[in-house]
């Protein structure tokens, strides 16, 4: 998961495609560096009606997932807008990713989690154990 926040710039119109697939762009302006970014985002789906309430000029947090693939040989890339929250600051950090780093080991010792060494330890399982 990743964030961005800023103000939004542009909202595109819900494009329809004959399969069924329908998907709608819009632009945020970041203001976390000396230089603001605008940055595109799209909604697909059920989502497309999720922008209706934003209008240009409103302060938004975007969580979102980066999306690849490959077509005739080139390779493309979208941001994947799934939440999309009123309020965002402009001295807020723009585009981060979530920490995914292991909790800190609790310190009282009867209620910590084993680490990794303890659990490859196969002295610590009876022979009746279920290996998961």
């Amino acid at each position: 998961m990743y964030e961005a926040k800023g103000s939004i710039k542009w909202v595109g119109d819900t494009q329809s495609f004959a399969s069924g697939f329908t998907k709608r762009e819009f632009v945020i302006t970041t203001q976390h560096d000396k230089y603001p970014q605008d940055i595109k985002f799209e909604v697909v789906k059920d989502k497309c009606s999720m922008l209706d309430q934003f209008g240009v000029g409103t302060d938004v947090t975007v969580s979102f997932d980066i999306r690849g693939n490959e077509y005739n040989g080139k390779y493309y890339v979208n941001l994947a807008c799934w939440k999309l929250q009123a309020g965002a600051g402009d001295d807020a950090p723009a585009p981060r990713r979530q920490s995914t780093a292991a909790p800190a080991p609790r310190s009282n010792a009867s209620s910590a989690e084993p680490t990794a060494e303890e659990l490859r330890n196969e002295s610590n399982f009876d022979d009746d154990d279920i290996p998961f």
